[in-house]
């Protein structure tokens, strides 16, 4: 008997191992089988992947040519800061509607310091970040500590904010901002080193930019088998990270074959970085998705939720005032108008990246991912000559379907 468990447990390794298939299960089952099991985890990357090879074909090669690929970062660039900020919120269980409106108000304050009284740009820079970290404070306070729900406190700071900007600015549009500010928004980084086609900081950057992500996935699974967790068959790891490498290697040739990196991506590359250790190395990290995931067990495994739930407003205000300033100073102008409906872009962002309705889910590399599929969706339909009315219609049916999928895995999860 125990020799025919022996034999039994031999023949069928758990896939958790990524070792070679059970002999006599084809490899191609194996991969399906993989792709079944974490189809939530990267079933959007491949669909960002698709929708790019869709329009690349559609628009004729447009899509990928280096200088629309230049404007697709500098256009959502905005929309990636607030989607990293609003998919903690939302892996913390809350909402927050005021993001839109909080960019406004501290888009005008910017420019009434930078233009109006002629402070230095980075002073004001530092003045306006602090500004909205206020802003976040204040309303992580009565989310917290008072126990108002997000979305009536949120809700009263969109008409708060977006008041105050009308106010402040007095109804009119100010502008133009300083050289310095421009360049952060709409600026390359510089060339050095030797004449080539390419250019060569950005050659440099890409290049350390693929060890990173060979590095991090490698680290990731040698981490999941130390705790004994499930992790992607060998083969379909390998195809994953050369997938990864292979889409970073791309976009750093079209980037450098143009003008470089723009300045704001290095911002957001700080941002992923940064947040994404936070998210998945970092206690308060594990905090947010604890008090997200299961608020009662996270209070009885001695959570701080009141806390955690305080820094995340704080670190959304935070970035609300980054998107503000990087949108105010794309355009050269702070307007009241400034950030309308961008609350509800960077919320469709995290769901279509990952982000789960009842929190706990979601990583930070998705919310890029789901701005990601909204920008492309709308350069690509601006590429063909789609309406803004279809264009709205498309947008919601991908909103739609990414929640819709969402619950369905839940369901067969549950099964």
């Amino acid at each position: 008997m125990s020799t025919d468990v022996s034999t039994h447990t031999k023949a069928t390794p758990p896939s958790g191992e990524g070792g070679a298939p059970p002999t006599g299960v084809p490899v191609v089952r194996v991969l399906l089988d993989g792709v079944r099991r974490n189809m939530r985890q990267y079933g959007m990357l491949f669909a960002l992947g698709l929708i790019v090879l869709l329009f690349q074909v559609w628009t004729g090669g447009d899509l990928l040519l280096p200088r629309n690929v230049s404007n697709l970062v500098l256009q959502n660039s905005y929309i990636l800061i607030l989607a990293i900020g609003m998919m903690i919120v939302i892996i913390s269980g809350h909402i927050d509607l005021s993001v839109g409106s909080l960019m406004a108000l501290v888009g005008g304050v910017g420019a009434v310091l930078m233009v109006e009284h002629h402070v230095a740009w980075p002073v004001a820079v530092v003045l306006t970040l602090l500004l909205g970290a206020v802003a976040g404070a204040l309303q992580g306070f009565f989310i917290a500590y008072v126990g108002i729900p997000s979305f009536i406190v949120t809700l009263a700071g969109m008409l708060l904010f977006r008041g105050l900007t009308e106010i402040f600015l007095k109804g009119q549009t100010l502008g133009p901002f300083p050289e310095g500010m421009q360049r952060v928004a709409n600026g390359f980084l510089p060339e050095v080193g030797p004449e080539t086609n390419y250019h060569n900081i950005t050659l440099l950057l890409g290049l350390g930019l693929a060890a990173y992500v060979v590095f991090q996935e490698l680290r990731d699974r040698r981490r999941q088998r130390e705790f004994t967790l499930e992790t992607l068959p060998t083969s379909l790891f390998t195809l994953k990270v050369t997938a990864l490498v292979a889409a970073v290697l791309v976009t750093t040739l079209l980037l450098a074959s143009y003008k470089g990196a723009p300045v704001v991506l290095l911002i957001l590359a700080v941002l992923l970085v940064g947040f994404g250790y936070v998210m998945r190395n970092a206690v308060i990290g594990r905090h947010v998705y604890a008090i997200g995931g299961n608020l009662p067990a996270a209070k009885l495994s001695g959570v701080k939720d009141r806390k955690v739930t305080f820094a995340v407003f704080l670190n959304m205000g935070m970035l609300a005032a980054l998107a503000g300033l990087v949108f105010a100073a794309r355009f050269n102008a702070a307007s009241p108008k400034a950030g309308v409906n961008f609350e509800l872009e960077a919320i469709a962002a995290a769901f279509i990246g990952g982000a789960s309705m009842s929190g706990g889910v979601g990583t930070v590399l998705g919310a890029i991912i789901g701005g990601l599929v909204l920008g492309v969706l709308n350069n690509g339909m601006n590429l063909v000559g789609v309406g803004t009315d279809w264009q709205q219609v498309i947008k919601g049916l991908v909103l739609l379907a990414a929640v819709g999928f969402d619950v369905w895995n839940k369901r067969r999860a549950g099964a």
